[in-house]
């Protein structure tokens, strides 16, 4: 058995977690913070068999789409102030995580 931990933007969390529900697969979703620009995320934890993996990361891939969103950003000007210029960056897709589970039990 493996436990997925697929952290996904919260714009596609909805969509990820309702494909991953059509396929039987149970999730349970966490809100989460991102460090980089503090944005929220979506946490989701999935058991699942180990031969279901593979098709539970192409959910995920499919329905987490990557996007260049522009961000404020600051930089120092002197030693008083500080100037902000935008920056794009990529934003959403997926980061997944397949750990081994020694142990489940439901109860």
């Amino acid at each position: 058995m493996k436990l997925i931990l697929a952290i996904v933007s919260n714009d596609d969390s909805n969509s990820v977690s309702a494909a991953l529900n059509r396929n039987s697969f149970q999730v349970t979703k966490l809100a989460t913070t991102g460090g980089f620009l503090s944005l929220g995320n979506t946490t989701l934890i999935i058991g699942c068999e180990d031969e279901l993996v593979d098709k539970a990361i192409e959910i995920i891939s499919s329905e987490s789409k990557r996007r260049t969103e522009v961000v404020p950003s600051t930089a120092p000007y002197d030693m008083n102030r500080l100037v902000s210029f935008p920056v794009e960056v990529q934003v959403g897709g997926a980061t997944i995580f397949v750990l081994d589970v020694d142990n489940f039990v439901k109860v």
